[in-house]
């Protein structure tokens, strides 16, 4: 029973919540009426039985709900109780669906839209997503981005409130914006997935729950959009490297360089569908698609056999197109990693003249490894202490403490 509602929250709560704000158009009774109908399911389903149609259950309770806090809020207010919805919205959440070039187009498209709304800051957009769209909890959201669980429910409520505050419409943007709009819902549930990845303060190198979960963001979108460079590349590019999940730790924890991770132990049905989504778009996509060009990176990682068989060249000439198209500081230090694999660690550092990345250990480490490689030791030396300086990640530290010990012994 449990496991059976954990599953009806996991893919039902974003399409369920659209309907409730596209009737309502109130987040904040949407949302809390829709746990509340979870929380009655959790105590009612195992004494009467799971119902024939478990989202329409959920849906009828979460709706009895608002109308029960509405009807209150009208009292307290002295007001008429204006509970009915006019008959256009009523007809639209019942119907639930528009039409945008011909493809049947879910509520839950609008609210992920709604929570990419360019008012909001990238992390706060993230995680009001990961709230509203997926359900996820608002401790499990804190834990994810490692603050504390009052900071992150301050966190949500203020976007809730500035998006009401701005007036923001629970709407699909007209078609000369909405390109725009999935871009940023693209970067938003980006953002979310490196934050998986990007080691942070602390003790922990990875947080894969929330890679997986902005994977699954883009499936929704992916689900609800007409088919396009944009969500394709970024669903392969996430794709690929949550491939690689369980081999870059140790089981205890340190830290495996790509070069010395078990490709056996890599997801290969996880690289088979990111290339097959790669396919459609290699020579037609617009030229300037980042998504598309750091996809088709990661993905010569992932055919490569062996790590002495990957085709470096070819992954330096991609970054150097990349960096044209970003501008990334960060880019062009990938793009010196690349070019030292395929040229050698001198060319690899003359790329990392004039790189400005303040307080980032990154640019340090990398530029000991070079080093290390030209036989340059004492600068070496000197860089790892420097990059160990930055570093805010327990694992990282460790491993580059490692290496600067590996110099004198």
């Amino acid at each position: 029973m449990v496991d059976e509602l954990a599953g009806v929250w996991r893919e039902q709560w974003g399409r369920l919540l659209a309907l409730l704000v596209a009737q309502f158009r109130r987040i904040d009774l949407a949302e809390d009426a829709l746990s509340d109908s979870f929380e009655a399911a959790a105590r009612t389903w195992p004494r009467d039985g799971v119902p024939a149609n478990p989202p329409a259950w959920l849906l009828t309770a979460a709706r009895r709900r608002v109308l029960d806090r509405l009807r209150a809020e009208a009292v307290a207010a002295r007001k008429e109780p204006l509970l009915v919805v006019d008959a256009e919205t009523q007809e639209e959440a019942q119907r639930h669906m528009a039409d945008i070039g011909g493809r049947p187009l879910d509520e839950r498209l609008r609210l992920v839209l709604l929570c990419a709304h360019p008012s909001l800051a990238a992390e706060s957009a993230a995680a009001l997503t990961l709230r509203l769209v997926l359900g996820v909890a608002t401790d499990d959201i804190a834990r994810l981005f490692l603050v504390s669980r009052p900071t992150m429910a301050a966190r949500l409520t203020r976007a809730r409130k500035k998006l009401a505050v701005a007036g923001v419409p629970f709407a699909v943007p007209d078609e000369d914006a909405l390109p725009e709009r999935v871009v940023v819902a693209a970067r938003v549930a980006y953002l979310a997935f490196t934050a998986g990845y990007a080691p942070a303060s602390g003790p922990d190198l990875l947080r894969v729950e929330l890679a997986g979960e902005a994977i699954r963001l883009v499936r929704v979108m992916r689900e609800l959009l007409p088919p396009g460079p944009v969500l394709d590349a970024l669903l392969a590019l996430m794709l690929l490297q949550h491939s690689r999940r369980d081999t870059r730790t140790t089981p205890e924890g340190a830290l495996v360089l790509l070069p010395d991770q078990d490709r056996s132990r890599w997801r290969h049905d996880e690289i088979a569908e990111a290339l097959t989504l790669l396919t459609p778009w290699v020579g037609d996509a617009p030229p300037s698609t980042p998504y598309l060009l750091e996809a088709l990176i990661a993905s010569e990682h992932a055919v490569a056999p062996a790590a002495d068989a990957t085709a470096w060249p070819r992954i330096a000439d991609l970054y150097a197109e990349l960096e044209e198209v970003t501008g990334s500081p960060v880019v062009r230090l990938n793009r010196a990693v690349a070019v030292a694999e395929a040229d050698g660690p001198l060319a690899g550092l003359a790329l990392l003249h004039g790189i400005e990345l303040p307080g980032n250990h990154r640019l340090p480490a990398v530029r000991a490894e070079l080093l290390l490689r030209a036989g340059r030791n004492d600068e070496a030396a000197a860089a790892f202490d420097e990059a160990s300086a930055l570093c805010g990640n327990e694992v990282e530290r460790r491993f580059l403490a490692e290496r600067r010990a590996g110099l004198t012994s």
